[in-house]
């Protein structure tokens, strides 16, 4: 209980509400963080459902909510301060991000990505950028996470983060059963939050961290 006090830290921010972005959110929102903003302009559809954590009812995906929206109904439940913007980070907007005591990255590569990534780094915010990739061997799902943080001090990390947009369809987006890699990439990426937040022991201070399905 001693070492609670030290996720007490000001505004966190989610950037990008899918899969491993709202399974960043159910574990932040039982932490004592101030506030936590969730950014997205998308809709909540049926399968952002099969990946995001808890059960989406019939209903609840008729009403077409943002995916900010419907998780911050949800979520007040467990922490107050949670707040919706239902829009994307990008040139005009980013500047929310300025003072915000962390940022977590879980959207799909770009130019877009690249914009939010170089303003952190001139607002001196430290931030975390997760990535999933999935891929077909012709008979089993292959899969990789990642997880890479970026500090004020150390901001080297960089080149290991994609600014590519990729394939408009690719093996993540043709296969649902794979939220256990979303749930994964969340808990690698809060686990590190933590660390960097004095609660685990953390003597490497790695800044990049990959989990391979196949070795484990």
């Amino acid at each position: 209980a001693h070492l609670t006090p030290r996720l007490e830290v000001g505004k966190v921010a989610i950037v990008g509400l899918g899969g491993t972005g709202s399974y960043i959110l159910d574990l932040l929102a039982k932490t004592p963080v101030q506030e936590i903003h969730l950014f997205d302009g998308d809709r909540f559809h049926t399968h952002n459902a099969f990946r995001a954590p808890g059960a989406a009812s019939i209903e609840q995906l008729r009403q077409r909510q943002t995916k900010v929206s419907y998780l911050q109904e949800r979520y007040v439940n467990m922490h107050v301060h949670v707040v919706a913007h239902e829009h994307f980070i990008d040139t005009d907007s980013v500047d929310q991000l300025r003072d915000m005591a962390f940022v977590f990255l879980a959207i799909d590569g770009g130019s877009g990505k690249q914009v939010i990534v170089e303003h952190l780094e001139d607002f001196g915010v430290p931030f975390i950028d997760v990535g999933l990739g999935v891929w077909n061997n012709g008979e089993q799902l292959g899969g990789q996470v990642r997880v890479t943080t970026s500090t004020p001090d150390r901001r080297e990390s960089r080149r290991w983060i994609s600014f590519s947009a990729g394939d408009a369809m690719d093996d993540y987006d043709r296969n649902i059963q794979i939220a256990e890699l979303n749930a994964l990439n969340a808990a690698l990426a809060v686990i590190r939050w933590k660390k960097w937040c004095g609660f685990y022991f953390d003597p490497e201070q790695e800044h990049q961290t990959v989990y391979e399905v196949d070795g484990n």
